[in-house]
């Protein structure tokens, strides 16, 4: 597991390949794994592969350009009425299918919709705009859309010594035994 997590890197250009059916299902099936308090599982999923609708959606927000070229994008969508923490539930979620993505080959970017702006009309979120393009209904959130492809760029590994072990801390904050005892 600490491998995966080494390797995976924001990946922003993709080839021009679809992601397999299998892959797909792979994807889906890792997100819909992911623990949710209290079991209540308030995620949903929209697979777009529609080049149409990945280009309007790379126009949501400043950043989300990656889905202009990605053959797949995975939107994570939740209802609030289900989980009070249906924000936390959906990250998890989303992180799940992230790292199963690279396990498969994938290169994947995670585009933030929650909490953001439209590019084009600052007085429309980013939220509202997806919601629009996608047929989400009222009362549903999206948190965020994952970009996906076989990449077409490579990005070094993270490597150990890039871990900031100084903001971690042994039974109280500010002691730095943890990696000396």
């Amino acid at each position: 597991m600490l491998d995966l997590l080494y390797q995976r890197r924001s990946i922003r250009k993709y080839l021009d390949i679809p992601v397999s059916k299998e892959h797909r299902r792979q994807l889906i099936e890792a997100a819909l794994l992911a623990p949710s308090s209290h079991g209540n599982q308030p995620w949903e999923f929209i697979v777009v592969d529609d080049k149409d609708k990945l280009l309007k959606l790379s126009e949501a927000k400043a950043g989300a350009q990656p889905l202009r070229h990605a053959p797949l994008g995975i939107v994570v969508v939740a209802d609030p009425a289900k989980s009070d923490v249906w924000i936390e539930d959906a990250a998890i979620a989303m992180t799940q299918m992230w790292l199963t993505a690279v396990s498969l080959g994938l290169g994947g970017c995670w585009i933030q919709i929650r909490n953001r702006q439209y590019t084009k009309d600052t007085s429309m979120s980013a939220e509202d705009y997806v919601c629009d393009i996608l047929g989400i209904p009222v009362g549903r959130h999206v948190e965020a859309i994952l970009a996906c492809g076989y990449p077409d760029e490579s990005r070094p590994a993270h490597r150990q010594e890039e871990l900031k072990t100084e903001r971690v801390f042994q039974n109280q904050y500010g002691n730095h035994d943890v990696f000396t005892s």
